[in-house]
């Protein structure tokens, strides 16, 4: 990225550097080309990435999901409404603690978490293509070590 600034290209100076800055230029592409394949979806990826966390846990805790995927609890709150009211996700209020949401995918939303897999998971594969498997997996390290996804 660095070098004279040209009509076709510019300098970044210390940007060239910046963890920060490159991980959000490559989120940016990332889901430009998401956004390009999604085409007139109805779905979102965030609404798939929530569908997909309560398909592997089911019963979990609404609180959990949005600190989890950092989605600020009103918007979190207005999207499994939406995921309700398309009759996706079913909601519990646990009676040991009458505050909390438990969340579980209905029938029709495992159906649609699963059909939805394949045009979410292929696209990814479309962001990785530019690395080799080495540096896809040393890549997925790093990102499950930064976003501490491992705990």
């Amino acid at each position: 990225m660095t070098g004279q600034s040209t009509s076709d290209s510019i300098a970044y100076g210390p940007l060239d550097t910046s963890m920060s800055f490159l991980l959000r230029i490559a989120q940016l592409k990332t889901y430009d080309r998401l956004f390009t394949a999604a085409g007139e979806r109805p779905f979102r990826p965030g609404e798939t990435t929530v569908l997909w966390m309560i398909h592997g846990n089911p019963g979990i805790r609404q609180r959990v999901v949005a600190q989890r995927l950092m989605i600020k609890p009103p918007h979190m709150t207005k999207l499994i409404r939406a995921l309700e009211e398309q009759g996706l996700v079913a909601r519990r209020i646990p009676d040991e603690d009458r505050r909390a949401v438990e969340l579980t995918l209905t029938p029709a939303g495992v159906a649609k978490t699963k059909e939805l897999a394949s045009w979410f998971f292929d696209l990814d594969q479309v962001a990785r293509a530019p690395l080799t498997a080495k540096e896809q997996e040393q890549l997925m390290r790093l990102l499950r070590k930064l976003s501490d996804q491992n705990g």
